[in-house]
This record gives structure tokens, sequence and C-alpha cells, in this order.
């Protein structure tokens, strides 16, 4: 591209997005993607924006000069190619745009794909720079847009910040929910809890409230303050869980504490924050209030650990020290309007008034309306931002004639609530009855989500159950305020408050609900579907982090099919989910649902179907043998995999071949290696009769692995090299980590250390890009091997302390029977070193990954080796 010649102007100087698709073909996405761009406060950059006297090619050539960031999506068509020119400008635009970030989106099904569009495709896959995703509908794309981009500015701005130092020093945010508006009149409170956290004698602060008057608002707040100085934080949302044995599957998602199902989760997680400085907000407490022994055996086990807890009522423990939040204050009956802007239930609706309406002011006109407006809902925080949300359209005067007129119809109704409560169910059902039929219809069927869920995913359900216009219902429920907009891992989600949606589900009528249940369920199943292929190639790592985004949907509809008693499409869903529940840390809780679904067989006489019974005996057998050593895997995964077989589904067989080969190599005395090797040759020959190159790739990473163990360092190559081929060409990130990993010690037990080195090097720095704990816990310990082999005792000690704390962290379980990296060690403490050793694995524990991530630079340095490792910022601690 020449850029020496005079600029045709792009529309504004923001961070440019070009945006490159045919036109006529996807006009609804490229809508969707403009919408995703400009929610971003991003310019897009479109070629049916930029109507100006100059020929295309000269207008996209130009634009994409001036362009930041490059998106491209690509259905059946391959575009017009111009007379006298090679390609399209669809391609041309692609190749014009190396050099900046790309972002590119496929559409699928496309079973009418023009062969030039499918070549270039495969050109695209074929190029490392790209970041590459499938979708089908434009609310699926914007979601992966806005996703995608806010990561990429993210990283980008992180980088730029660190200038030449390495990215993995920089601690990355917490996942505490990014409000969309600033907090209103709540400074006294913000100053006074956060003054009784900052003594180390208060352990528990319960903040109790009635419903709507602020408590999660204020406590994301606060939350926010002490990440913001620097401390640890983790936040556990409890609204969707509905029963108290399952706030601890919350809380260590929230500390990101896998729940691989090895050994008992509160176990997991008292010794993840046993010597941590914490911060841990419990979100929602006043339905669960019988887990409050739970927060006691926490606290009790973890002496720096802080919890402050939302609930409508105080838990009534020794330790816990409770603060009321009232409504917020309103003003004097004779107050002036400057008076009454003072007050903080004034400034509040006032703040949010003019969010939706900037010409909007307090005055002396409308100072009494307004006043009236915030003393019909006594102060209530929801109900004000409710009644505010429509000063899009209505003046103070006639939203407090229409609130009124709501309590005249409901005072009767309601007269056994408290006044409070009787404001709030006002307001929320004045704001509902202000919307259209076809929006108050919408409202009720997305009563049927959990916790946060994708744009996408509402549009989905509402078109499935025939809402017309989707898009446009999920816009006005946000400008009334009815739907919140949340950030999440950098992604936008949507939830409903719990007093809305409780609202709103009392609206459905039987069979409403029983529809939008159906319509969710099969929303959920269709994803998991598209999940068990998308998690096997280039995609995974999106798809990952889009299913952990609406975890608590995608959990629920497996809870709300065993309710149903639909046994056999449960145990399917739990299947498809595989990648997912074992990479995600969800193996525990799927056991239990799986253990739970053969028990209703048995005592129910509820049919099963073979297969169903396979899945279920897989899941609550395959990972027992880490938590008993006495068990025999034999038992329930041999009857498992024979089900497999009769059911006709070599996948199935395979894997638990696999998973008998892993319980035939746990025990601790008695492993048998031989049989072990044949189980996996077995389950590699049936992966390859089947041409499944993910189950190929686990098996040889498994058969090297054994060879390793049995000392035989000729056959450990071969396969892990295959097994690297193999993940390479499906794209397929985590089984690249795992192979580069293991290739790492075929080559450090082959005596050479070096290519030990870039790939122990390699497999890190992949682990920190995909922010997978469990392959940097596997790459420090690499580094730990090469220390030891060295001599260095303190690195080695230093590097081991990291990766098992991290380990301990993250409830990450590391079998006594691959730890290859204590073979090296052993040889250290029979020279002497052993005390030296301990000394620095004692220092390493304390150490962040960051931390742990530059003793890892300095060796490579001092071994000379290449440049740093090129990493984004790692989560936590």
């Amino acid at each position: 591209m020449n850029v020496a010649r005079a600029a045709i102007r792009t529309p504004d100087h923001r961070i440019r997005v070009f945006v490159s698709s045919t036109l006529r073909e996807l006009e609804p996405e490229r809508l969707a993607v403009r919408s995703a761009v400009e929610r971003l406060r991003l310019a897009p950059v479109m070629f049916e924006l930029g109507a100006r006297p100059h020929a295309p090619s000269a207008l996209y050539r130009s634009y994409l000069e001036q362009s930041d960031i490059f998106v491209g999506i690509y259905w059946q068509k391959y575009g017009w190619v111009a007379p006298g020119e090679r390609i399209s400008g669809l391609e041309d635009e692609y190749r014009l745009s190396s050099g900046l970030p790309t972002l590119i989106y496929v559409k699928h099904p496309a079973p009418d794909r023009e062969p030039r569009l499918e070549s270039l495709l495969d050109d695209i896959r074929a190029d490392g720079r790209t970041s590459y995703k499938s979708f089908r509908t434009p609310g699926e794309l914007a979601d992966l847009v806005l996703s995608d981009l806010a990561t990429l500015l993210a990283e980008r701005f992180d980088a730029a910040r660190a200038g030449t130092a390495s990215a993995a020093t920089v601690r990355h945010a917490p996942d505490i929910p990014v409000p969309y508006n600033e907090l209103v009149g709540r400074d006294r409170e913000r100053a006074e809890i956060g003054a009784l956290l900052a003594r180390p004698a208060t352990r528990i602060v319960t903040l109790v409230g009635p419903g709507g008057v602020g408590k999660s608002r204020l406590a994301i707040e606060i939350a926010r303050d002490a990440a913001a100085a620097g401390r640890e934080v983790a936040f556990a949302a409890l609204e969707s869980v509905s029963s108290p044995d399952r706030v601890m599957t919350a809380i260590a998602r929230a500390l990101g504490v896998r729940d691989t199902g090895d050994a008992p989760l509160v176990g997991k997680v008292a010794a993840a924050v046993a010597e941590r400085d914490v911060l841990l907000v419990v979100d929602n407490m006043e339905h669960l209030l019988a887990a409050a022994d739970v927060l006691v055996t926490l606290i009790a086990d973890a002496p720096h650990l802080q919890l402050l807890v939302t609930s409508r009522s105080p838990l009534r423990l020794r330790s816990e020290r409770v603060f009321a939040l009232e409504p917020l204050d309103l003003p004097d009956v004779d107050d002036s309007a400057n008076a009454a802007a003072g007050a903080s239930a004034v400034a509040l609706f006032v703040a949010r008034a003019t969010a939706v309406n900037p010409s909007f002011r307090l005055t002396r006109d409308n100072a009494d309306e307004i006043v009236g407006i915030c003393r019909a809902v006594d102060g209530m925080p929801l109900a004000i931002e409710l009644a505010a949300a429509r000063m899009r359209i209505l003046s103070p005067a006639q939203i407090l004639e229409r609130m009124d007129s709501a309590l005249d119809l409901l005072v009767s109704a309601g007269r056994d609530l408290p006044e409070r409560q009787r404001a709030q169910k006002r307001t929320i059902e004045w704001s509902v009855d202000l919307l259209d039929d076809e929006s108050r219809r919408a409202l009720s069927l997305l009563s049927v989500f959990r916790g946060a869920f994708a744009f996408g995913s509402a549009e989905e359900m509402l078109a499935a159950v025939g809402v017309e216009d989707p898009l446009g219902r999920l816009e006005a429920l946000v400008d009334a305020s009815l739907l919140s907009r949340t950030e999440q891992s950098g992604a936008e989600t949507f939830r409903m408050l719990m007093l809305v949606r409780a609202y709103a589900d009392e609206q459905l009528t039987p069979e409403l609900r029983e529809r939008a249940t159906a319509a969710w369920i099969d929303l959920y199943s269709e994803h998991a579907q598209r999940a068990a292929i998308e998690l096997r190639g280039p995609g995974q790592h999106g798809v990952l982090q889009s299913l952990e985004r609406e975890v608590e949907n995608v959990a629920g509809v497996a809870r709300a099919l065993i309710d149903r008693r639909e046994l056999d499409a449960a145990a399917d869903y739990a299947w498809a989910l595989y990648l997912f529940l074992w990479v995600g840390g969800y193996l525990g809780i799927v056991r239990e649902w799986m253990a739970e679904l053969l028990e209703l067989a048995v005592h129910e006489n509820r049919g099963l179907s073979v297969r169903a019974r396979a899945i279920a005996l897989y899941y609550t057998s395959a990972i027992r043998f880490w938590q008993d050593p006495d068990y025999d895997p034999t038992v329930g995964m041999r009857e498992s995999r024979e089900l497999f077989a009769a059911s006709g589904e070599t996948f199935g067989a395979a894997l638990a071949g696999v998973s008998i080969a892993l319980g035939l190599l746990a025990r601790s005395e008695d492993a048998d290696a031989g049989a072990a090797t044949e189980a996996l040759r077995v389950s590699l020959d049936e992966f390859r009769s089947i041409d499944d190159a993910w189950g190929q790739a686990m098996a040889l990473v498994m058969l090297g692995r054994v060879a390793l163990v049995a000392g035989d360092e000729t056959a450990a190559p071969a396969r892990f090299e295959e097994s690297l081929r193999l993940a390479t060409a499906q794209g397929e990130l985590l089984g690249i980590v795992i192979a580069l990993n293991h290739r790492g010690w075929a080559r450090f037990f082959a005596g050479d250390l070096d290519g030990a080195r870039a790939d122990f090097a390699r497999s890190l720095e992949q682990s920190l890009s995909l922010r997978h704990d469990e392959g940097i816990a596997y790459g420090l310990e690499g580094f730990v091997g090469l220390a030891a082999a060295q001599g260095d005792a303190r690195r080695a000690g230093l590097l081991l302390g990291a990766a098992r704390a991290l380990r301990t962290r993250k409830g990450i379980l590391n079998p006594g029977a691959f730890e290859f990296h204590m073979i090296p060690l052993a040889t250290l403490r029979e020279h002497g070193a052993g005390a030296e050793l301990d000394t620095a694995m004692a220092e390493g524990r304390g150490l962040s990954v960051a931390e742990a991530i530059e003793q890892v630079e300095t060796q490579r340095a001092e071994s000379g080796s290449v440049p740093r490792l090129a990493t984004p910022s790692h989560r936590g601690p």
C-alpha cells in the first residue's frame, strides 16, 4: 500500500475498525458488527459509510491505511472481481490488512459457498496472524466481536503500558462485574464499610437490606475499591444458585478453584485461600442461609480471608458484623430545587434521567414532581432507576401521574406486603406496563435464564418462541432498565435483577413457561453440540470463554433436564460438553448429576438408554481412582466401555479405554504399565478408525507418558511428535500445549536440555496466552527440572514452590506417576542440596505467577535462550 499519497479521511479519528464483507449477502451481520464496534466507543470503517467521489478500490485502500483493526465476515459469496483485476475486492481487503490485528468470522452453515471463497478461507486458516471463529446468527456474531475487540484492546493497552517490560508482570483485573453507570448517593456507606474491612479483626461483614435497596451495586463498588488498592478480590454471585449445597461450587468458581472431582471441594477451597489475603464478596445469600456454616469453615481455615456478604437477612454468625443499608436520603417537603438536588435519591434520579435524556435538568418547575417520584418509591434505588429510565419519552409530571395510578391498582392486592416492597412492585409493574405487548412478553420469557446470558442467546431464544423483532425487544428492555448490562471477562452480558425476574416469572402462564423453558433448553443443547466440535479446533479458546460466561445457564439446563426426568437428554448434553467440563474444572458437579441420573433410573424405574448409562458410568468412575487408591477402575469404566461399544459409539469406547489406562497407572504400588499400554493402543486404533484427530493426539500423549515412566526414551519422542502434528493440524491449542510439554520431557531425559527448554518455553507461553492454569503449572515444573539438572537448587526450589502454590490455589492435581520434575530433584537432594531446596521452595510459595515467570526469564537469559516470552497478562496472584 502506498502510504505517501493523499489520504481519504475516515469519518472520525477514534480507534478505527475496518469491516470487510460482501454487502448484500451479510447486511444484518454488518449492522450487528457496527453496533458492537460502536458499543465500545470505537469507529466502524465500512464501505457504505464512506460515500466519497473516489473509485471503490481507492476508497477501501485508503480506509485500510488509516484503520487500526481488521474484521472480516464471510459466508458464501466471494465478491465481485473488477475488470482487469485477478481477485475480488473482498480478498484484496484481506491481503492488504497484513500488519493489522485481524479478527475473522465465518458464518455456518454455508451449503453454497463459492470455491474461490473456500480457497481464501483455507489461506486464512493457515495464516497464524488471524483469530478465526464461526457463528450462526447476527446476535452471536455481535457477542463474539464485542468480546474479541475488548480482549484485543486490553492486551494492546497492557503491552503499551508495560513498554519493554514483560507483559507477564502486569496483574490482570479480577472478574468483578463491571457496571455501566456510576454509583450515586452511597459515599458514606462506602467509606464506612471500607473502614470495617480495613480492620484485620473483621472477618465477615453482612450488608443487609430489602430487595432493590442497592446492596449488590454497593458491594461491587467496594470490591472494585479493594482491587484498585492492590488487594486480591473474588466475587461469587449466588442469585441463580438454587440449593445451599451448590454455594461452595459458586465460591470455588469465583476463586478460580477447579472442581476436578479428585478431592472434596470444600477442602480444596480452604487450602486455596489458607495463605492468601483475599476479600471474597458473596452476593445474594438470603435464600441460601443454610449454607452459612460453609463460610464459617472458610474463615476458620484462612486467617487473612474476609467476606463481604449481601443478604436480606443477617447470617446470625458470631463473627458477623451486620451493616444495615437504608434507602437513599429524601429531601424535606419544603426544600428548594437546589436543596433537593443534594438529597441522594434525587441525585440518583437526575443522574439516570440525564443519561437517557441529555437535555434534562432539575429546575424549580419540575423539582416537586421529581421529589414526588422519589418519595413515592420511598427512596429505593431500583425503583428510582426504573422511573428515571422513562425520562426518554415522559416528563416528570407524567411519570408521577402514572405511578400514582399504578399504586391505586396495587394497594388492595398487596396490603400484606411492607410499604417498601409494595413501592418496588408498583414501580416494576408500572415500568412493564409502559412496554408494548411484545416487549412485555419478551421480558416474561427471558425470566427462564439464569445469571448472566449473552445477547445472542437471548435473541435466539426469543426468535425460537416467535417473538417479533427480538433485537428491538431487547433494546427496549435495556432502555427501560429491566435488563441490566454488565461486562464479564471482556464481553458484554445481560442479567435480570432478582426482583424483576421474580415479577416477570409471575406473568408466565404454565403453557408459556413450558414453551420458554423448552426453548431455553434447546438453545443451550444446540450450543453444547456445536461446542463438542468447535472445542477440538482453532476456536477452542473462544468457545471455552463463551461457555464460561454463561455457565449458570449451561449448568442450569443440565439440572432442568434431570428435574424433567429427560435422563437420556441430560446424559447426551453432559457428553457433548465433555471438553468444557474437563478443562473448565466441572467434573465434580457432572459426576453428581450422573450419579443422580443412575439413582433415578433405579428408584423411579426410569428408562435409560445403553448409551446414556455408558455416559453416566464414565463420569461417575473416570476420576474416582485419584481420590481412592484402592478403587478398581475396571468396575465402572470397563462396563462403560462395553456399553459404549454396544451402543455403537466408538469415540466413547475409546475414551473409556484411555481412562482405564489412567486408572491402571494411578495405583501407587501395583501400577500396571503393560496393561495400560495395551488399553491405550486399542483406544488409539479406535480413534484412528473414526478419524478422530483429537482422540488420537490424546492417546498418543498417554502412550508417550507410559513410555517415559517405564524409561523407554526411544518410543516416547515419536509419540509426542505425532501428537503435536495432529494437534497443530487441528489448531487445537490445549493439545499443542500438552504435546509440547511432554516432548520437552522426552528431550530432557535424552540429554537435550536446549530442546527441552525451547519446548517448555513454548508450552508455557501458550498456556499464559490461554490463561490455562494447569498448563502454566506444568510449564513451571519443566523449568524446575532444568534448574535442578543445572545444579541450581535455589531456582528449582523457587519455581517448585510457585508451581505447587498455583496448583493449590486452583485445585489442580498432579498425579505422582507423572511428576517428571521430581526425578532431577531427587538427584539434587542426593548431592546435599535438600536444605537449600526446601528453603527456596517455602519462599517460592509466596511468588505470583508473574514473579515465577521472571525466574524463568532469568534462567533462559543465563542459558543464552531466545528473548523474553511474549505473554499477555495473567489473571490472579
